[in-house]
C-alpha cells in the first residue's frame, strides 16, 4: 500500500487514504479562506483609516454598548455629530466596522446614487421578512424597480383625494373619544396610543375599505400588528436570538409566527374576495363602479396593476404590500403627529398661530372638514410639520450597503462591501447644517424666505431613488389631523418632560403624555 510521509507534521508516515487527504484538502481550502478574510478584512481596515472614530470600549467590544436606546443615546449622538461634523467610523466588535454619516454633502453618493449600487442593508430588516414578504420595504433589485412602478400610480394624489373624507371621520372619532375623557376629567393623554389607534383606522379604511372600528374596539388585526412591531423592536436587542432558528423556538417567536399567519390570513380574504369580484365584473364596470362610489383603495389599485407587457402582480405580492403600507403608515405617521403636538404644546404661541390660520379657512364652513383644496392654504402649520420633522424626525437612521467604492466629495472613498448607517436624525442636528440645531423654530421653512440649504439637509422621508413612496399620504393625513385637533382642543404640556427613545420609530419613554383642553363641542 503507498505510504503517505506526514513527518512534517510530526505524524510520521501514514496509509493513505481518501479520507486522509480529504481531511488535508478541507484543512487547505479552510486556511486558504483564512488568509483570504485576513488578507480582505486587513485591507479594508486599512482604507478605512482616514475615517475618524470616537474612542472604544476595547478591543473586543469596539464601539457596541456606548450609545443605548434612550434619552441619553441621543444626546450621545448629536454630541458625536457636533464633534465629527460630516463622517465617521463605528466598530461594532472586533470585526464589523460600520460608516455613520451626518452631513448632507456626505450622504448624497449614497442617496442619489442607483439602488444596486447602494442596497438597504438587510441584517435588521430580515426580522420583518416573513410578516411584510418583499413588499418595498424588503425587496431589492428588479422586482423592487418593477414593484415601485407599478405601486406609484397609488399614491397619486386622484386616487389621495377621497381618503381626505377618511382623515376627517377618523380624526374625528379620534376627537370625540377626547371630549368624552376630558368630560369625565381625564384630559392628560398618551399621543401615541390615541393616534396609532386613528392611524391605523385609517390607514385599514384606505387599504381595504374595511371599517373595523378599532377606534373604539381593538380588533384582533389591528391588536395583531401592534404585536408584530412590539415583537420586531423587542427582538432588535436580544442578540442571541437574531438566528431564526433559535428564535422560533422561543415564546415570543411563537407569539410572531401566530400574529404573521392572522395578519396574512386577514389580506389574503380581502385579496380574494375582490379579484374574484374584478373577474366576475371585468376590469371597466369594476372601475365604473368603484368610480362612482369613490372608494378605489389600495387593494383596488394593486388588483388593477399591469406592467408594459400586461402582467400583472400575483395575490403574494400585493399581500405584502398592503401588509408593508399598514406596518410603514400607521407608526410613522403617529410618530410625527405625537412630536408636533408636543412642540406645539411647548411653544403655545406657535400653536395659537396655527389655530387662528385654521379658524380663518374653516370660518365659514360646516361641518369643520378639511378639504383636498385648503391644504395648500395652511402654510404656518406646514412649516410646524416640517420643522417638527425635522427635530424629531420619525426614523431615526437608514442604512445602505455599498455594493462598490463610493467616492465622496472630499476624496475619500468608502470601500465596497461596508454598511453606512445615514442618521436622519444626526444630519437634522447637525449645527454646520442648522443653527441651534435643538431649538424648535418653524420659520426655517418660511417659503417667503427661503434659506440656501442642501436638499438633502432635511431628510425626514429619505431622498434619491429609495425615498418614502408615501410621503404625500403621510404629510396629507398629518395636515387634516393636526388642523382638526388644533381647532378643537389646546394642547398643553404635561410636568414630566418625555424621554426619547429610538425604536423602529422615535417614541418617548413610557408613551408620549400632552394634556388636552376641549375648545368647543367638537364630534360627537
Amino acid at each position: 500500500m503507498p505510504q503517505l510521509s506526514l513527518s512534517w507534521l510530526g505524524l510520521g508516515p501514514l496509509a493513505a487514504s481518501p479520507w486522509l487527504l480529504l481531511l488535508l484538502l478541507g484543512a487547505s481550502w479552510l486556511l486558504a479562506r483564512s488568509l483570504a478574510w485576513t488578507y480582505t478584512f486587513y485591507d479594508n481596515c486599512c482604507h478605512l483609516r482616514c475615517f475618524p472614530q470616537p474612542p472604544k470600549r476595547n478591543w473586543f467590544w469596539g464601539h457596541l454598548g456606548l450609545v443605548k436606546i434612550n434619552e441619553e443615546g441621543l444626546r450621545l449622538l448629536e454630541d458625536l455629530g457636533h464633534h465629527f461634523r460630516d463622517i465617521h467610523l463605528w466598530w461594532i466588535g472586533p470585526f464589523y466596522p460600520v460608516l455613520r454619516l451626518v452631513h448632507p454633502k456626505f450622504v448624497a453618493p449614497l442617496l442619489q446614487a442607483p439602488a444596486a449600487i447602494a442596497p438597504k442593508d438587510m441584517f435588521f430588516y430580515s426580522f420583518m421578512k416573513p410578516w411584510l414578504g418583499d413588499g418595498l420595504l424588503l425587496s431589492s433589485g428588479d422586482k423592487w424597480s418593477h414593484h415601485r412602478r407599478l405601486l406609484t400610480p397609488a399614491f397619486h394624489f386622484e386616487i389621495l383625494k377621497p381618503y381626505m373624507k377618511i382623515f376627517n371621520k377618523s380624526a374625528d372619532i379620534m376627537h370625540a373619544k377626547w371630549q368624552h375623557l376630558a368630560l369625565e376629567g381625564c384630559a392628560r393623554l398618551d399621543m401615541f396610543e390615541h393616534i396609532s389607534l386613528m392611524t391605523l383606522d385609517s390607514l385599514q379604511k384606505c387599504v381595504f375599505s374595511y371599517d373595523s372600528n378599532c377606534q373604539e374596539n381593538l380588533s384582533e388585526y389591528i391588536a395583531a400588528i401592534l404585536e408584530l412591531s412590539a415583537l420586531v423592536t423587542k427582538r432588535a436587542y436580544q442578540v442571541f436570538l437574531y438566528m431564526d432558528f433559535l428564535y422560533h423556538l422561543t415564546p415570543d417567536g411563537w407569539r410572531f409566527r401566530r400574529a404573521c399567519s392572522l395578519v396574512h390570513d386577514f389580506t389574503d380574504a380581502i385579496i380574494q374576495e375582490r379579484r374574484r369580484t374584478l373577474i366576475s365584473q371585468g376590469s371597466h364596470d369594476f372601475l365604473k363602479a368603484k368610480a362612482k362610489a369613490k372608494t378605489l383603495d389600495f387593494i383596488d389599485v394593486l388588483l388593477l396593476a399591469k406592467d408594459e407587457d400586461g402582467k400583472e402582480l400575483s395575490d403574494e405580492d400585493i399581500r405584502a404590500e398592503a401588509d408593508t403600507f399598514m406596518f410603514e403608515g400607521h407608526d410613522t405617521t403617529a410618530s410625527g403627529l405625537s412630536w408636533v403636538l408636543y412642540n406645539l404644546a411647548r411653544h403655545p404661541e406657535y400653536q395659537e398661530r396655527c389655530r387662528q390660520e385654521v379658524q380663518e379657512l374653516l370660518r365659514d364652513r360646516e361641518p369643520k372638514e378639511i378639504e383636498w383644496d385648503d391644504l395648500a392654504q395652511l402654510p404656518f402649520l406646514t412649516m410646524c410639520i416640517k420643522e417638527s420633522l425635522r427635530l424629531h424626525p420619525p426614523v431615526t437612521v437608514i442604512s445602505r450597503c455599498c455594493t462598490q467604492d463610493v467616492l465622496l466629495p472630499d476624496g475619500r472613498v468608502i470601500p465596497k462591501g461596508n454598511i453606512c448607517v445615514i442618521s436622519i436624525f444626526g444630519i437634522h442636528h447637525n449645527p454646520s447644517v442648522w443653527p441651534d440645531p435643538e431649538v424648535y423654530n418653524p420659520f426655517r421653512f418660511d417659503p417667503e424666505a427661503p434659506e440656501k440649504r442642501s436638499p438633502l439637509a432635511f431628510i425626514p422621508f429619505s431622498a434619491g431613488p429609495r425615498n418614502c413612496i408615501g410621503q404625500t399620504f403621510a404629510m396629507t393625513e398629518m395636515k387634516v389631523v393636526l388642523a382638526l385637533t388644533l381647532l378643537r382642543f389646546r394642547v398643553l404640556p404635561d410636568e414630566a418632560e418625555p424621554r426619547r427613545k429610538p425604536e423602529l420609530i422615535l417614541r418617548a419613554e413610557g408613551g408620549l403624555w400632552l394634556r388636552v383642553e376641549p375648545l368647543s363641542a367638537g364630534p360627537q
